[in-house]
């Protein structure tokens, strides 16, 4: 009896160890994987991030040159105010030499006082 207990403590002693051996191997191929992992993903984002800075710097340096190409427009002055007296003067002068009746004349009068 004693010979099988030693023998049963034997192999239960080597399925320890090979599972330890076996599990300490998958933790050491499973970190180096992981530090493969994650230095191939930070070299991929530090590709994306230069790549969206020079597009970026891109976009600033296009807009840089269209904001010094464009030249707005001159401001539009509004059309001078007529000047009533002038008006008045014209339409006076028209009804002194005859073009305008005293209908006519009223009407104009009128007409620049819009009423």
């Amino acid at each position: 009896m004693r010979g099988r207990r030693v023998l049963r403590r034997r192999r239960i002693g080597r399925a320890v160890v090979g599972t330890a051996a076996v599990v300490g191997t998958a933790a050491v191929v499973g970190g180096t994987v992981s530090r493969h992992q994650q230095n191939k993903y930070a070299q991929q984002d530090a590709a994306a991030q230069q790549q969206y800075d020079q597009a970026y710097q891109q976009g600033a340096a296009d807009a840089q040159v269209q904001q010094q190409a464009y030249t707005p427009p001159p401001p539009q002055q509004a059309p001078a105010a007529p000047d009533m007296t002038a008006q008045f003067q014209q339409l006076a002068q028209l009804h002194e030499s005859g073009a305008l009746t005293d209908e006519e004349f009223t009407a104009a009068k009128q007409k620049l006082l819009g009423m």
